[in-house]
C-alpha cells in the first residue's frame, strides 16, 4: 500500500474514532464535509459494524456512495447493507433508524442522486469512478 494511502486510512479512522467517542459532538465535519456514522450488521458475523461516510442529502433521505475509493471490490459495509438494508445512521449527536435501498447506474433517479453524493464529496466519487470498472452504487438511507 502507497504512504500517502496509509497515511488517508489513518486519518480517516482516528475521525471515525473521534466521532464515535465524542458521541457526535465532534466529526460531523470532515474537511468541511458532511459525515454520518453508518451502522451495518455484519453478513457474516452478525455483529455491528460502524463506518463514518460523506454524505449528500435528498430531502429527508441520506445518499451515500460505495466507492471503496475506487478499488475493483465493493465495501465491506456496502454488502452487509445489502444484505440487511435495516441500518441505524448518526449524523451529529442525532441516531435514527432507517433503511437503505441501492441504486445501480439505469436506475431512473441514479445520475441525480450520484452527482449530489459527489458534490457533497467534492468530486472524488466521479474520480473514484474513473479508477474502476465497478459501477459505483448509490445507497439512499431513509430514516424511519
Amino acid at each position: 500500500m502507497k504512504l500517502g494511502t496509509q497515511v488517508f486510512l489513518t486519518v480517516l479512522k482516528a475521525h471515525q474514532t473521534v466521532y464515535e467517542r465524542s458521541g457526535g459532538l465532534i466529526g460531523h465535519r470532515l474537511m468541511l464535509m458532511p459525515t454520518l456514522l453508518l451502522r451495518t450488521t455484519g453478513r457474516k458475523s452478525g455483529l455491528t459494524r460502524t463506518n463514518a461516510l460523506v454524505y449528500g442529502r435528498d430531502g429527508g433521505r441520506y445518499l451515500v456512495c460505495g466507492s471503496n475509493g475506487g478499488h475493483h471490490l465493493p465495501p465491506a459495509w456496502a454488502l452487509n447493507m445489502e444484505a440487511d438494508p435495516d441500518v441505524e445512521i448518526q449524523v451529529g449527536v442525532r441516531r435514527k433508524q432507517a433503511v437503505a435501498v441501492t441504486l445501480r447506474p439505469g436506475d431512473p433517479d441514479y445520475d441525480r442522486l450520484f452527482a449530489i453524493c459527489n458534490q457533497a464529496n467534492r468530486g472524488q466519487f466521479a474520480a473514484y469512478q474513473k479508477k474502476t470498472e465497478r459501477p459505483l452504487p448509490v445507497f439512499v438511507i431513509t430514516p424511519r
